[in-house]
């Protein structure tokens, strides 16, 4: 990953109504979520909502798919494991006893991606 696309990513979580959105939407996994049902559960304005929903996509965190009159929202797992990597790369210059534990999250990350396929 390069560091202008971790910027925009970390940007776009860097704000706590988009960061309780996309943890709301990486816990109900593949699935995902509908806008309405977000809104209800985060008690947010759709005007708010919207704008936070677009800069997670623009910043490759979440995708959307129309199911019916719903628009319904998933976290982009594969995303969110790209940037743990790049967080992680070259951690504690190899130190087990640091990196094992940050290792097994990122790849718990990515079988949750695994999931959805």
């Amino acid at each position: 990953m390069e560091s202008k696309a971790a910027v925009n990513m970390l940007s776009a979580l860097g704000h706590e109504g988009r960061l309780a959105i996309f943890r709301l939407l990486v816990q109900a996994g593949p699935a995902g979520v509908a806008a309405g049902e977000i809104a209800r559960a985060l008690n947010v304005l759709p005007n708010s909502l919207s704008a936070n929903l677009n800069v997670l996509s623009h910043a490759g965190l979440i995708a959307s798919r129309r199911d019916g009159r719903s628009i319904i929202y998933t976290a982009d797992y594969d995303a969110m494991s790209g940037l743990l990597g790049f967080l992680m790369e070259d951690c504690c210059a190899g130190a087990p006893q640091i990196c094992a534990p940050l290792s097994a999250i990122v790849s718990g990350g990515m079988a949750c991606g695994a999931a959805k396929a």
